[in-house]
């Protein structure tokens, strides 16, 4: 197929090199040049704007960082969607707003523009491996129809059902790993004032009932200082306010999710939206004084 990527940020940027290597042409669009010349040189053809990139496409991917970026680049001045034609297929793979995937499917099917919601998660590292999971909403014979360019990009597909489910979920799914980030600075903060060692107490979790996949993933880049866990602090409290505008709209209480969010905005007021999620548990280290720190841990979570 002919396809367009918009977004090539550490994760858009991985994704549109798995639609390359499944044999799609390729054509993509960055605000940054630099991330645009990096997959020109892997074989993609660089969009000069939004519309070139949308245009004479069978598919357009989208991976932005934030509701009103999809917005404006959907349907602000040189927007995808005038440049799309008719019966081709959006591919969103933003974590967004689930009213506002909603009301730019809409306007994408007055076009007669297929959509599919397709939140990936997993972390960058495993989109650079082809194992990011793909979290699927909306027409099933639209994604039936798209299912082995979806795999390509995935190690798993998990069709939600209708468009909104799979940004729904992957809210929900964003809550749990932050909750957990901050859980395991609190975990290993008790074993270092316990006296315990940090290298032996990873080893104890993940082999345990209180392991995790964002355990086994970022615990070592706390261990090891760099706190580098692909995800800054600003993504991390937008997909925090996504949960709690949600808790309020559903009137689901939210306590814990409400506190984590307050711990977050935090570490950003200390250390800076562009801080890496687990600034959050550098607070905590600062604040008590003690260093997380064990040998022979990666300062990046391994991509291959």
């Amino acid at each position: 197929m002919q396809c367009g990527f918009i977004g090539l940020g550490m994760l858009g940027a991985r994704m549109a090199r798995q639609v390359m290597g499944a044999g799609h042409a390729l054509k993509v669009f960055d605000l940054d040049d630099a991330a645009v010349e990096k997959l020109v040189a892997r074989g993609a053809t660089g969009a000069a704007s939004v519309a070139q990139a949308a245009s004479e496409v069978d598919v357009l991917i989208t991976c932005l960082p934030s509701p009103e970026a999809s917005m404006k680049v959907m349907t602000g001045a040189d927007g995808a969607l005038d440049a799309m034609h008719e019966g081709s297929c959006w591919i969103e793979m933003s974590t967004t707003d689930v009213k506002e995937m909603i009301r730019l499917a809409e306007l994408a099917a007055e076009q007669g523009i297929g959509v599919l919601e397709c939140p990936a998660t997993g972390g960058v590292h495993r989109a650079a491996r082809g194992e990011m999971t793909l979290l699927v909403g909306g027409d099933e014979a639209l994604f039936k129809r798209h299912v082995s360019l979806l795999e390509a990009l995935s190690g798993q597909l998990v069709y939600m059902g209708k468009l909104g489910n799979a940004s729904l979920i992957k809210v929900i799914t964003n809550l749990l790993c932050l909750v957990d980030l901050a859980a395991m600075g609190e975990a290993l903060m008790l074993a270092k004032r316990g006296g315990l060692d940090l290298g032996k107490c990873y080893e104890a979790i993940i082999a345990s009932s209180g392991s995790s996949r964002e355990f086994e993933d970022w615990a070592p880049v706390i261990l090891n200082g760099s706190l580098n866990t692909g995800f800054t602090t600003n993504l991390g409290l937008k997909d925090l306010g996504f949960v709690t505008e949600l808790g309020r709209n559903l009137e689901v209480p939210l306590q814990l999710a409400t506190l984590v969010e307050q711990m977050f905005t935090a570490s950003r007021e200390r250390y800076g939206g562009d801080a890496w999620t687990a600034h959050v548990v550098k607070m905590m280290e600062d604040d008590a004084g003690e260093t997380l720190r064990a040998p022979g841990f990666a300062e990046v979570i391994p991509e291959e």
